[in-house]
């Protein structure tokens, strides 16, 4: 008998990288093309990030994106990876996010931030000068909880106020962090939970274990966590290897502050690494799952055990979007995902 693949519920975060020698409505063509692809291959949920001021991804508005994505797609779930709410009003945020819930019933979730999705500058300029660093973050959610949930307190700005659209279900709602701040907010909150080990790779699995016996029944009625992790999946070692020094490269114009687009296969192998440069390389090369289908899907079986993560959202950005598409492909398979 053939010997049986292991199961994991995956899904997918995209950024809508924009790569070198490729435009931004290349890269809004793509993500539309994987969430079709993701789809069918029976991934779980598609989250859009959003950021600002960036050149190298260039979503902006992950609620416009996911009405494009939901009359394209059959029965995956879409949402956001996440709304960066420091920048936005609860109640305009729960009406957008009602309204998709409105067009595509059962299908959307609403992953809420408080980083700013670029450099501080950037910030004030979204936020009109009045960027508040997340300070009123907790607040922001539990008004968010309220407000889909239809339980506004008295004497709240929102009471009476009929939301908009008025339907019978609601969007899932999730906290997403990096550090253990957003782990404790939605076991307090009584919120679904996705921890960024993309980008911090250190400490996720205690969040995750503190959010899970923290928890207290409010929005969901039981803890449900999420790892959301870099994955580079190819064909062969080599071609991983190739993928992976792009990424190197694009770690490295971060880390000097070089705002350019995704690096091509061409810029990495044309690279010549200082000693600085293999240093950074180095400490951020864990961030990172790359290898074969074999080799990738052991350590991601690894993370999902040590997370006791209820699913892993696979975030990939490769040199090219035919790589990027291939990761989800191989993943699918290794797992045997099914869209029925």
């Amino acid at each position: 008998m053939p010997e049986s693949k292991p199961k994991l519920r995956l899904s997918v975060l995209d950024q809508s990288p924009v790569i070198a020698g490729h435009s931004a409505r290349d890269a809004l063509a793509a993500t539309v093309e994987l969430a079709q692809a993701a789809d069918a291959l029976g991934y779980t949920r598609y989250w859009c990030a959003e950021h600002h001021g960036l050149r190298g991804v260039c979503n902006p508005a992950p609620e416009v994106m996911l009405a494009r994505l939901g009359s394209v797609t059959r029965r995956i779930r879409l949402g956001s990876g996440g709304v960066m709410l420091p920048y936005y009003s609860p109640f305009k945020v729960a009406e957008q996010f009602r309204m998709l819930e409105g067009l595509f019933p059962g299908r959307i979730d609403l992953g809420v931030g408080r980083a700013p999705g670029g450099d501080l500058r950037t910030a004030q300029a979204v936020a009109m000068g009045d960027y508040n660093r997340g300070d009123h973050f907790a607040e922001q959610v539990q008004d968010l909880s309220w407000l889909l949930r239809g339980e506004v307190p008295p004497g709240h700005i929102a009471e009476g106020v009929v939301l908009q659209p008025e339907i019978d279900t609601r969007p899932e709602l999730w906290v997403l962090g990096s550090s253990d701040y957003g782990g404790a907010l939605a076991a307090r909150l009584g919120l679904r939970f996705a921890f960024a080990h993309f980008i911090n790779p250190h400490m996720g699995h205690a969040v995750a274990r503190h959010y899970r016996e923290d928890f207290a029944p409010a929005y969901d009625a039981r803890p449900y966590s999420a790892a959301a992790i870099f994955v580079i999946c190819a064909d062969t070692e080599a071609e991983a290897a190739a993928l992976e020094r792009a990424v190197d490269l694009r770690r490295l114009q971060m880390a000097y502050g070089v705002n350019a687009p995704i690096p091509s296969l061409e810029q990495a192998a044309q690279h010549e690494p200082t000693e600085r440069d293999r240093l950074i390389v180095e400490r951020e090369r864990p961030r990172t799952i790359c290898g074969t289908p074999e080799q990738v899907a052991q350590r991601m079986l690894d993370l999902r055990e040590r997370f006791q993560a209820d699913e892993l959202v696979v975030l990939s950005v490769a040199a090219s979007y035919a790589a990027r598409l291939r990761t989800y492909e191989l993943l699918a398979q290794a797992f045997d995902l099914s869209a029925d």
